[in-house]
């Protein structure tokens, strides 16, 4: 027994259940990071800020990531993406885990896990200044547009609390400030925090005296089914922030970088714009290139006497052309995903785009070689060319 006790000093405790058959805690630790996806437009749960002068991703939604990579003894890696687009990418594998103020709803139940939650949220909804008076209560919205996210609990809350009112969802939290404050919609729902960001720095936005019945609404962490050992690690560093209060040094961290973010708009948002319209050129001249080398093969196929060749090349050609690109580009990163494959973001927008210009440019080359007049290709053989010859 004495033996027992003393090899159990040896056994690593660094991990709630380090020894495990938890498919999703086992890829964690092996690869040695943890790939937390977010939306950063959601001040100031994650946002962009200024931090030793780059633009980096901050808020308290980083600050909990950042304690449960912490207690794992992994690394921390942030995949910036669109809120609606995070439950698909967390069932395909592409991140580990969702912290961007979600709530778990019995409709996301059914695809992913949810901790313990870290905190309590009241849903506010908000109204142009000039409208306090005319918008006091739930049923002042009727027959009015009111914006939210798309995919959240205030587009759920909407449908269900305003089923009179028409609801606007919209991708990034931003756009829905936008579209009040540019009279498109009398209204927005959003998450408490989040609210009284924008009510302090907009003076012409304030909160509207209408509430909900069901205002209060749970934030945790979702992860993928099955991975009891990775629940149990993260609940246990949930209750450590919440028992510790350390949600609430959180919260004072990211009001301050809002503080100081008062830059001027270029300033702010210039090196977003030069890095996107770097990858732009970069995905064009990608898609023209294997686009230009793909289509000239589906063409000469199309072309060719080989039936087998001209069908298959038809069916490509006709179905990249009929399905939007859009489509195309989540099969290729979700479907890669789902395939165990890992593909990042760059590379599956890459392919994407080389797949879909290929079809657009094997009807171009073909359409060129019928143009051309069979009298003028058999005067051409008659002078002695040969078929490059006279396709030229």
């Amino acid at each position: 027994m004495s033996l027992l006790l003393l090899a159990s000093y040896f056994i690593p405790t660094d991990h709630v259940g380090a020894t495990t058959e938890d498919p999703a805690y086992d890829q964690i630790i092996e690869r040695g990071s943890l790939i937390v996806g977010l939306s950063p437009d959601y001040a100031p749960y994650e946002f962009y800020a200024e931090v030793d002068g780059k633009q980096k991703i901050v808020g308290f939604d980083i600050s909990v990531a950042k304690k449960i990579a912490e207690d794992l003894g992994v690394e921390l890696e942030i995949e910036a993406m669109g809120f609606d687009a995070l439950l698909g990418a967390l069932q395909t594998g592409k991140i580990d885990l969702i912290i961007s103020g979600m709530s778990p709803t019995p409709e996301r139940l059914k695809e992913v896990s949810f901790s313990k939650s870290y905190m309590t949220i009241e849903q506010k909804l908000l109204i142009r200044k000039e409208n306090k008076d005319l918008l006091a209560s739930i049923e002042d919205f009727d027959g009015l547009s009111v914006a939210v996210q798309k995919q959240s609990t205030q587009e759920e809350l909407t449908l269900s609390e305003m089923s009179n009112a028409s609801a606007v969802s919209l991708q990034k939290i931003p756009d829905v400030i936008l579209n009040l404050k540019n009279k498109k919609v009398e209204g927005a729902i959003l998450e408490g925090p989040v609210a009284k960001g924008y009510v302090d720095r907009h003076d012409d936005i304030i909160f509207s005296e209408a509430s909900f019945e069901d205002a209060n609404k749970d934030v945790a962490v979702a992860f993928s089914k099955n991975a009891p050992i990775l629940e149990e690690n993260i609940n246990a560093s949930i209750t450590e922030i919440v028992d510790n209060n350390l949600l609430e040094g959180y919260q004072e961290e990211a009001n301050q970088y809002l503080i100081e973010d008062d830059e001027g708009f270029f300033k702010k948002y210039l090196p977003f714009y030069i890095s996107g319209a770097g990858y732009t050129i970069f995905l064009a001249f990608i898609g023209v290139l294997f686009g230009t080398l793909l289509g000239g093969l589906l063409a000469f196929m199309k072309l060719a006497k080989n039936k087998l060749m001209r069908i298959l090349a038809t069916i490509y050609i006709e179905y990249v052309r009929g399905t939007p690109l859009l489509v195309q580009i989540f099969i290729v990163y979700f479907g890669t995903g789902i395939l165990g494959f890992e593909v990042s973001r760059l590379a599956a927008g890459c392919i994407a785009l080389s797949i879909n210009s290929g079809a657009y440019v094997a009807e171009i080359i073909r359409a060129g070689v019928n143009a051309v007049n069979r009298g003028q290709l058999e005067a051409a053989c008659s002078l002695g060319m040969n078929q490059a010859q006279a396709m030229r």
